[in-house]
């Protein structure tokens, strides 16, 4: 009878294991990445409201499928609000999405795979990823380039990936660029807006109307 019960008890607990581990997995198959965001709609755009106008931008999911559902998923949580475009260098780059007014580090969903090999160059008036010098280590920063910034696209090592392009508001983005930059103590970084360069809202605008 001991026996019967031990086993009966055994077989109790790896039943419970199987099901705790299969619900597990599913757990973590089905945690959104992006892709459930306008599934059909291969170029989604962006609405990006900031203290110095709005810009609109144009993200080809075609050619950088990771990296526009990563930062979809970051838009449709609404992370990107009151962040700081942090580093603005003239003639280069305009970047942002990853700190608060006082720096404090805004939390980030994970590092994504590196497709700068999609075809997509960084020039002027694209949106593309920031990172580390390791290639895979985007996370939630982007930049626009001001320049056709060739230095970083692909070649012997990893390049930025580039993910889509102004479709609205180039002239804000210009504004950007000129304002007064300086060498921040508190951040501790250089190319730091003297006044804080705000996005208050960013959000997915609705999918165009399909004509019959």
């Amino acid at each position: 009878m001991q026996t019967i019960y031990s086993l009966s008890l055994v077989l109790l607990i790896s039943l419970t294991l199987v099901l705790t581990s299969t619900t597990s997995y599913a757990k973590t198959r089905t945690i959104p990445d992006g892709s459930q965001i306008q599934p059909d709609n291969l170029f989604p755009r962006v609405k990006l409201t900031t203290t110095m106008g709005d810009i609109i931008v144009e993200l080809d999911r075609r050619k950088a499928p990771i990296t526009v559902n990563n930062f979809l998923r970051y838009v449709d949580k609404r992370s990107f609000e009151d962040t700081i475009f942090h580093r603005v260098i003239a003639g280069f780059v305009v970047q942002g999405g990853g700190y608060t007014a006082d720096f404090s580090v805004k939390p980030s969903m994970g590092k994504i795979f590196n497709e700068s090999g999609n075809g997509l160059k960084n020039e002027m008036y694209t949106i593309a990823m920031a990172r580390n010098t390791e290639p895979h280590t985007a996370t939630r920063q982007f930049y626009f380039n001001l320049r056709d910034n060739e230095s970083l696209d692909p070649g012997k090592n990893w390049g930025y990936t580039v993910f889509g392009s102004i479709a609205e508001g180039y002239e804000v983005v210009d504004a950007i660029s000129e304002v007064e930059t300086e060498y921040s103590l508190e951040f501790g970084q250089p190319d730091v807006p003297k006044e804080p360069v705000v996005l208050l809202k960013a959000e997915i605008l609705p999918e165009p109307l399909v004509k019959p």
